[in-house]
Order: C-alpha cells, then structure tokens, then sequence
C-alpha cells in the first residue's frame, strides 16, 4: 500500500485491514523504505529497505522496529543503506553467508565422514558416536551457528548421563577435529567452539595385573577352552604384549621365524611407525597353533567365514568369565605383559621399545611396577658407600 509515511502515521495507523495476516505500508519518497506491520501485532510495525542485489534479485533488509526507531532515524538509516548498494554493497551479504554454511548432519555424512575413511582406521567409532548421541543434538545446526555454550551443554547432558569421562571426551574430541575438516575443507571460518571447552579429567592410568592365582586360572582355560582361535589371540597378546588390533592385522609376512620377530606395519600401528617386537616360544605357539600358512593371507582367520577376525569382544567376555575374571579387559593382557618384563628385571626403556609407546610418559605408568628393581639398583649405590665408608675408617 503506497502511503507518506509521517510521525503521526507510524503513531496512529498501523493497523492491518480485516482479512489480512500482514500489510506493507510502502512510503512514497522512493528510497524503497516500508513498515509491515501484522495483525498479530496492531499499532507496531517494522520497517524494512527493499532493494535489488547485484544479481537483480529483490531483497529486504529490516531496519528496526518502529516503537524502537524513530522514522527520522529509519529513513537516515535506508538512506546510508541505498548508498552502499549503489557502491556495490550487499546489506544482506552476511546474512546469506550464513545461510550458505551447511548444517552440520550434511557436513559430517556427505565430507567428513568420506575424508576420515582414508586417514582414520578407527572412523566406525567416529560414525558411532555422531549417530547416536551428536546427531541429535548438532545435526539440524549450521556449522557456524554452534557455540562453545552448546558445547559445554552437551559435556554436561553426557556426564550427568553416566558416561564415563574420557567417553565424553571422545565426543569433544569428534566435534573438536570435525570441525577442524570443515574449516579446512574451507566450509566454515572462525574460532573452533570446541577449543576453549576444557576436556573431562580422565584417570584412565588404571591397569588390571593379574596375581599368580589369577594367571594361572586364566591360561588354564586359556590352554583347554574349545574356541583355539581366539585362545591363540589373547595368548599372543599375553605373550607379546601387542595390542588386539595389532594381533588381528598381523599376516604371514610380518613374522620372521629365523630372528625371532614379528613387523608391526605402519598401517596396523597406532603411532603409525613401523616396529618390531621380539617373538618368545609362548608367542610363537600362539602364532603357529591355527596354521593358516599357505591358505591364508592373515594368521587369525574367522574359519566360519574364512575372513580375517576384526573383533573379539564376546568370544573374549565368554573365555573371561570361564576363568572368573568378568572385568578383565582384552587390553589387561597386553598391561600384563609388561607387568611381567617389569617383575623380570627388565628397564622401562625396554617395556616402551617392546610395547611400541612412542611417548615415554605413557610407559611411565608402569613405574610402580618396578619397585623391586629400583630397590636393588639403589642398593648398588648403599654398598658402594657403605664400602668407601669402611675404607676411609681404617
């Protein structure tokens, strides 16, 4: 509707006719400024700038509310406005922006999730994680309308749930380094809204060792229980010190019968490094007991399916339980056998060259396992003064 817009219409008129949801009340100055006004909202109106991008495409710009802003002001304020388009500008460029930022569901399925197949073996983990707890949370949102706010939010929902700290932290993390894809990827800019959102405090330096009695229930059933399989695997793992996935990876190649040594390879490792671990007659037993040379290209094959294994939690839980050890994780076997270099005599150093750590600090969690050790090394040092003490008395 083409109307003069003055002070005692904006105070007195804007009213929308019977019938009508909304009317535009359209001033006749020609700068393209109107009020809408709805009939939700009588005698209040907004006042809007119509325009034309560069495309030729016509746009609105909303300028203020007219309870808020004065019409003086209003027409100032589209004035400043129709001289920057002139100039090229687009007033509603950053709103569209914004809108073009995918939401984050289209970005982890459609990007992220083909990017990280081929740099990240653990990538189901990822995909699990999204699909059952951040989807719904994230999924619906644009990539630059996520908050560090929404991010501590969703720490709290899934501490207050039960979940265990570093299970939360895997989620942080998921959103944390997707993100990261994205704004590499050139998808999204800006501060990451994971990164300023401290990270759960983890004590996750907890090792399940086994006592003699123990040991000995585990590898007597470890030695009689029928499915040989997956008996062989946790042997190897008890008897190398590999991790399960390691153990699962492992083909024909990778042993070296003659010097006594199995080749992790990069891909199978988690530092990613090549390593070698040394082969003893437990591990070796362990290796050979399912012959699949010359079948096979892997060592542990599923002969149900003649595919190589890629989990074995349940066999695992089922033989745990046969030797009355519910709690005791697969990955307690590979802390076991470091126990037991440790009781042996043998360095940390050792402990870390064997078991692949590439960082010292995590080794050093085994410290307290070497209290024997320590106490006739520094018993060396008691002897040696004690002696040089005796000497100085004569």
């Amino acid at each position: 509707m083409l109307v003069t817009l003055t002070p005692d219409f904006i105070a007195n008129q804007l009213v929308c006719p019977p019938g009508q949801r909304r009317v535009e009340f359209v001033d006749q100055g020609g700068l393209g400024l109107y009020v809408e006004v709805r009939a939700t909202s009588p005698g209040v109106g907004t006042y809007y700038l119509r325009y034309r991008d560069a495309n030729n495409k016509t746009c609105h710009q909303k300028i203020g509310a007219t309870d808020v802003l004065a019409l003086v002001e209003a027409r100032r304020e589209a004035k400043r406005l129709k001289a920057g388009i002139t100039l090229g500008a687009d007033p509603r460029a950053e709103a569209k922006a914004r809108k073009a930022v995918m939401i984050y569901a289209e970005f982890f399925e459609q990007h992220y999730l083909p990017y990280i197949k081929l740099h990240k073996r653990s990538w189901k983990r990822d995909e699990e994680l999204y699909r059952l707890r951040i989807k719904a949370v994230f999924g619906s949102k644009r990539l630059n309308q996520i908050t560090r706010y929404q991010v501590q939010l969703f720490q709290k929902a899934l501490a207050d749930e039960g979940l265990a700290p570093a299970t939360v932290n895997h989620h942080q993390k998921l959103l944390r380094s997707s993100w990261n894809v994205a704004r590499n990827l050139q998808m999204v800019d800006g501060d990451n809204p994971s990164s300023g959102v401290p990270m759960l405090f983890e004590d996750n330096k907890i090792e399940r060792l086994l006592s003699d009695e123990e040991l000995e229930r585990l590898m007597t059933v470890l030695r009689s229980a029928k499915n040989r399989a997956i008996c062989n695997i946790a042997l190897l793992l008890l008897g190398s010190g590999l991790r399960c996935g390691e153990a699962l990876r492992l083909r024909h190649d990778d042993i070296d019968e003659e010097r006594r040594l199995l080749t992790i390879r990069a891909t199978n490792s988690k530092s990613k490094r090549v390593r070698s671990v040394p082969i003893n007659d437990v591990a070796l037993a362990a290796l050979y007991a399912d012959d699949t040379r010359g079948e096979f290209e892997h060592v542990f094959i599923n002969r149900r399916t003649k595919l190589p294994y890629t989990t074995i939690a349940r066999s695992w839980d089922k033989l745990r339980k046969m030797a009355g050890l519910p709690r005791l994780r697969i990955h307690d076997l590979r802390h076991g056998h470091a126990g037991m270099l440790l009781a042996g005599g043998r360095t940390l150093f050792e402990v870390q060259t064997i078991l692949g750590h590439s960082d010292p600090k995590v080794t050093m969690r085994y410290a307290h396992l070497s209290g024997k050790t320590l106490s006739e090394a520094s018993a060396v040092v008691s002897a040696k003064l004690t002696s040089t003490i005796s000497k100085s008395a004569e």
